[in-house]
């Protein structure tokens, strides 16, 4: 008689790959996410990848900046800024196994949940390739992986921005092949540029009909002349229907809260049964069971209207 197995993973590793533009909020969401995720009992560390990060608001229990740094590779090599920070993205690819897995292996026994903070350059993950070895590799070492995108809501404002934002969020969706999400961060200020927006606030989180972007696009007799191409590009984002938004507010505990749901089911950590107990909560966030209005409540809501 076939007897059942069941697999099982010793010593399960989680991590949160933070992405995302240029100030964009992602030394930030990481200092604040160390906090929370402190809070919630999780044994957690952040790990800065970003070789050109001299702002870091939290301590980071590995730093690539101990292995090369973007300032002496511009001094020693007589290359640009961007030159240099792809200089130093496969610098530490051929270093990732006699540097930051060792140093990863040594965490072992007091970390097992990592917010990886990454370079700010975009061309990383939607030209280079790089990184995504780098993240390839961690997932060969059985880390749980999510890349979470974290990108201006101000972009929400502009719809050629808007657009643009789309298709790089696409393409690096594309070309990492991991569980992914998508984060308007400092959604706390919509409400000063609430104004600007065309449409409601929803429109931009699920990208819904896209044709009525264009027609705004219209209105710039600049882009008017690019329609065919914005067509194409906005045509191509629905047919992949891939790419939607969550919101943020890294000041806000509630809306930590939403996205770790979100973020807990895309690298599986919900199922470790961590700090969710009951069936119901597993359930919950596994499936996303809730009402649109509650949605709306929790996820729209607090960002635009006035307090």
């Amino acid at each position: 008689m076939l007897q059942r197995v069941q697999a099982k993973v010793e010593n399960p590793r989680y991590g949160q790959l933070i992405i995302g533009p240029p100030g964009s909020g992602k030394s930030t969401y990481c200092g604040e996410a160390y906090k929370f995720y402190r809070e919630l009992g999780r044994k957690v560390g952040v790990v800065n990848l970003d070789p050109g990060n001299e702002n870091m608001s939290y301590e980071p229990v590995v730093n690539v900046m101990e292995l090369i740094t973007v300032g002496d590779v511009m001094e020693h090599l007589k290359l640009g800024p961007n030159g240099a920070l792809m200089h130093c993205a496969e610098y530490l690819e051929q270093h990732i196994d006699d540097w930051l897995l060792p140093a990863l292996r040594k965490l072992s026994a007091s970390h097992n949940y990592f917010l990886f903070d990454c370079p700010g350059q975009i061309e990383l993950y939607t030209h280079h390739t790089a990184m995504a070895r780098v993240f390839e590799r961690l997932e060969q070492e059985r880390y749980s992986l999510v890349t979470v995108n974290l990108i201006d809501s101000h972009y929400c404002s502009e719809p050629a921005k808007f657009i643009a934002t789309l298709l790089m969020a696409l393409n690096t969706m594309l070309r990492m092949s991991l569980p992914h999400v998508n984060v308007l961060s400092k959604a706390d200020l919509l409400r000063k540029h609430e104004a600007k927006l065309h449409f409601n606030v929803d429109f931009y989180t699920d990208v819904l009909d896209l044709k009525y972007l264009l027609e705004k696009l219209d209105d710039d007799p600049t882009m008017r002349k690019h329609r065919k191409l914005n067509e194409a590009i906005c045509s191509m984002v629905e047919d992949y229907a891939l790419v939607s938004f969550k919101l943020l507010d890294a000041f806000s505990t509630d809306s930590m809260l939403r996205l770790r749901n979100h973020i807990d089911k895309a690298n599986g950590y919900v199922y470790k049964a961590g700090e969710e107990q009951t069936v119901n909560s597993l359930l919950a966030c596994a499936v996303g069971a809730e009402t649109e209005a509650r949605r709306q409540q929790h996820d729209i809501e607090p960002y635009t209207k006035q307090q």
